[in-house]
């Protein structure tokens, strides 16, 4: 029996004999294209070639790339373990052609693989075309010999394939497996019977056609082809198992869920699915913290934590309620550290980021359970009978509560819920998700795709030369279209064909300098490539006229490269340390580098501390102190990283690659421009450490010049306090240090002597107590307390009561704070969480707790005694 690692193999072994080259799987985190949430197919990392905006330097190529399916059009997630084929995580082989070969080519290679390759059986395998493609028809019936009965023509939601409402598109072909039985025990079904006995493996796109704004579908001058095979169904039919889950893919993992929750997988049903939902979702989390996915409440990071809950929630349906998933997600990096050895190192980081997910999930649950509770008793007495699916939404939403447990819930309680309301509110979120990932994606304005058809391409010499690079100007362009030339006044962009200056690209900014011709010289604002090989620089003109077909000089600002320069390499310098001193899953999020400062995003699971940073600094200065000389070089991709250059995750590289190394410390893939030694960086200093978002954190710095003032102006400050507080620096840290705890001391006599005075005059608050149907309320107004002390005093209000309830309000900072307090032998009739919510909204602010204590905040201070008097009123109706 071929193994997952063996089938893999021989379908890119397949391809490369075919003169295909072997393309590196892309991130799960396609960082440059905004209109995908993840990575969902092969062709993804191609998209730009597909679309003419980018040029390999080759035309064929096969991969075996990683993908998600949890969002959008494309969302798996629902039948993941229900049915034996859908998954979050799987992996898509595929061959491409770009402008190659077509139709006839793209049908010989997939029959050829699946039949005289994999061995499958011919006359199991049927093919479908699209109902128009007479081409295609003849292609599977004529040349390959599939008989007429084998070969369907179905119409456009079936077989016909589109990147967008516009764009390239054409029909495509699918290759079925007949399994020869039916799992569902049908006896005579036929191809689109869905009871699973048809399984199609492979879908060959024949991209041939342009579509406009008008749905006309003009022919692509060079069709191209785009496949996609799914690896765990392939081999489970090389296997001979039914479902994927009983491949060699899953079976280790569902045998470690076993032993992990005490289950047996093929007795039952539910259990069954639990454990395929575990073993699923363990890789998926490994695949997606290994990519840089940090658990969060929007984006990608909500997708993972929502699979983390789930399979949770799962493993407690089998009865396991301690930590359990982050061992599946370990598990998967070694059984995947083959195909995907930069798992591996990770493991103990996707524990730690696991683990620590799913303790926060079952503390969230609990929490989630008291507010469901609250619901619970809303819902009694209202007397409505039924949960709000609104209210049931933000439960689930906000602390994973999942629905199937507040149906049990409810049932337990005798209530019913609105699933209608909570599915309507699901949608509502769906809208917002697609809304903020909704991205127009990569698009030229027209007049640059006109330059960009035309060939229009510039020359960077700005590696080797700096100042007057000679040229001329191949195109002017103003307010996004052709000029001939441009006058005193006008701002546009001129493209060169040669230029010296940066574009912006990796982080760093784009350059400025000057333009000369003869007679006049002008300013270069900024420099930037809107596709590849279009340098376009926007250039001002003060005086005179730059004109198509200038002979021009090019002088970079030299200050302002060699400050960049300088913070690029030290960005590079700064990502070493930190894989050195927090571990290599630090991997790059962002990165701006900018001649005053650079700032570098990265993920990791907690803040930096201070001896860490201290650490880090000292590295990356130890290395500039080296005066080490920086290599760059152009080396193949292949070759960059089989000699330990570190890739940028969501970053695409093209087949050559220059790369940047400190010898012994760092080697990255970088078109950035360095310094030619460490040393010419002088110093660096790290300014802040802080969160970007969840599992993401952001260092800024400073370097060189910029550095050294940062050094004066501490030093001022520094020598300031000394004389100020008229202590030696030496002993400057431990004198402020006790000042502050002196402070501090003298702060909490304060508020101690405000607690006791007000507890003094609480004696004057219980004489001015009343009655509400024989059980005493106090409703007051406090000044000078903080809410510590608040709490505190209302406490003391209420032991002195001994049955009773204490309501107090008090201003801080022109806002209201409210506390409220209920006697343990009332709260079956009057609570304290109820109380202080009404009175909370009269003061246009909110709040809860519990049933004998609660706290709330509002906005409007003018209305605190109007909202305090109310609590008679309100206790009433409690009463009532």
């Amino acid at each position: 029996m071929k193994t997952s690692v063996e089938i893999r193999n021989t379908f890119l072994d397949f391809f490369r004999e075919q003169g295909h080259r072997v393309v590196k799987s892309s991130s799960l985190v396609p960082g440059d294209d905004p209109t995908l949430l993840f990575t969902n197919a092969g062709m993804n990392q191609f998209k730009e070639v597909f679309l003419g905006l980018e040029q390999r330097d080759y035309r064929r190529a096969t991969t075996c790339q990683k993908c998600m399916r949890v969002s959008g059009k494309h969302n798996d997630l629902d039948t993941v373990g229900r049915t034996p084929l859908h998954h979050t995580f799987f992996e898509m082989l595929g061959n491409f052609s770009f402008g190659d070969y077509f139709k006839r080519e793209a049908v010989r290679f997939a029959w050829d693989l699946c039949t005289e390759v994999y061995g499958l059986n011919p006359r199991r395998l049927h093919a479908t075309v699209f109902e128009d493609d007479d081409e295609a028809y003849g292609l599977w019936r004529d040349f390959i010999g599939v008989p007429r009965e084998r070969v369907y023509r179905l119409g456009e939601a079936d077989n016909f394939w589109a990147m967008g409402d516009t764009g390239p598109c054409g029909p495509c072909a699918e290759l079925h497996y007949d399994l020869g039985v039916s799992p569902l025990d049908h006896q005579d079904c036929k191809l689109g019977c869905e009871c699973g006995r048809y399984v199609e493996i492979w879908n060959l796109v024949f991209m041939q056609f342009n579509r406009d704004s008008q749905g006309r579908t003009p022919a692509l001058p060079s069709p191209s082809i785009d496949t996609g095979m799914g690896l765990e169904r392939i081999t489970a039919i090389l296997q001979g198992v039914t479902s994927n889950y009983d491949t060699d893919l899953f079976q280790p993992l569902i045998q470690k869920a076993e032993r992990l929750t005490a289950s047996t997988y093929g007795n039952d049903e539910q259990t069954d699915v639990s454990l395929r939902i575990l073993a699923d979702h363990g890789r998926a989390c490994a695949f997606l913290i290994g990519d840089g996915v940090i658990p969060d409440n929007e984006g990608r990071g909500y997708v993972l934590r929502k699979i983390l809950r789930r399979a949770t929630r799962h493993g407690q349906l089998l009865g396991k309620e301690e930590p359990f998933l982050f061992t599946l997600a370990t598990l998967a990096a070694d059984l995947m550290s083959e195909p995907y050895p930069d798992l591996q190192p990770q493991r103990e980081y996707l524990a730690r980021v696991v683990r620590h997910e799913e303790e926060k999930f079952q503390a969230t649950l609990n929490h989630g359970m008291g507010l469901f509770e609250e619901i619970v008793a809303r819902v009694r007495e209202s007397e409505s009978g039924t949960l709000p699916g609104e209210d049931l939404f933000r439960l689930y939403d906000t602390y994973g509560f999942p629905l199937d447990l507040a149906r049990d819930l409810a049932q337990e309680r005798s209530l019913e819920i609105d699933e209608q309301g909570f599915f309507a509110e699901m949608e509502k979120q769906r809208q917002r998700a697609r809304a903020s990932w909704k991205g127009a994606g990569k698009t030229l304005q027209p007049v640059h795709q006109e330059l960009v058809g035309q060939g229009y391409a510039t020359e960077f010499t700005g590696y080797e030369q700096l100042e007057a690079v000679s040229g001329s100007v191949l195109a002017l362009v103003r307010n996004q279209r052709r000029v001939p030339h441009l006058g005193p006044g006008e701002e546009g962009e001129v493209v060169l064909d040669r230029s010296p200056f940066y574009a912006e690209a990796g982080g760093q900014v784009g350059d400025q300098g000057t333009l000369e011709t003869d007679s006049v010289q002008f300013r270069i604002l900024d420099t930037y490539t809107p596709a590849q090989g279009l340098r376009l620089s926007r250039v001002r003109v003060q005086q005179g006229e730059l004109s198509s077909g200038d002979a021009v000089r090019s002088s970079v600002d030299r200050p302002r490269r060699q400050a960049t320069a300088r913070n690029h390499t030290s960005t590079h310098l700064m990502h070493a340390a930190l894989r050195r001193i927090l571990g290599v899953h630090v991997k790059q999020a962002g990165s701006l580098v900018a001649p005053d400062r650079l700032r570098f995003d990265f993920t990791h699971f907690r803040s930096v501390r201070p001896e860490e940073l201290s650490q880090v600094e000292d590295l990356v200065n130890q290395e500039i102190r080296r005066d080490i000389a920086v290599d760059t070089r152009v080396r193949s991709l292949d070759q960059a990283l089989e000699e330990g250059a570190t890739a940028l995750f969501g970053e695409k590289y093209d087949s050559q690659v220059r790369v940047v190394a400190i010898p012994d410390f760092s080697m990255e893939l970088c078109g950035g421009t360095h310094v030619g030694r460490t040393g010419e960086i002088g110093l660096f200093k790290i300014t802040s450490e802080g969160s970007v978002s969840a599992g993401v954190r952001r260092i800024e710095a400073v370097t060189g010049e910029a550095a050294m003032s940062r050094y004066s102006r501490m030093d001022a400050i520094v020598s300031g306090l000394s004389r100020r507080l008229k202590t030696p620096m030496t002993h400057l840290e431990e004198t402020i240090r006790k000042s502050l705890e002196d402070l501090k001391q003298a702060q909490k006599q304060v508020d101690a002597l405000q607690l006791k005075l007000a507890g003094q005059k609480s004696l004057d608050t219980l004489d001015r107590s009343r009655r509400v149907r024989g059980i005493r309320v106090v409703a007051e107004e406090v000044a000078d307390l903080d809410r510590s002390s608040l709490r505190q005093l209302a406490d003391q209000l209420k032991n002195r009561l001994q049955s009773g309830v204490v309501v107090l309000g008090t201003p801080i900072d022109g806002k209201v704070s409210l506390i409220a307090m209920v006697s343990d032998d009332l709260t079956d009739r009057i609570q304290a969480h109820h109380l202080i919510r009404k009175l909370a909204r009269l003061l246009g602010g909110g709040g809860g707790g519990r049933p004998e204590m609660a706290e709330a905040g509002g906005r409007d201070v003018s209305r605190l005694g109007e909202a305090l008097e109310q609590t008679y009123r309100l206790v009433e109706e409690s009463l009532n």
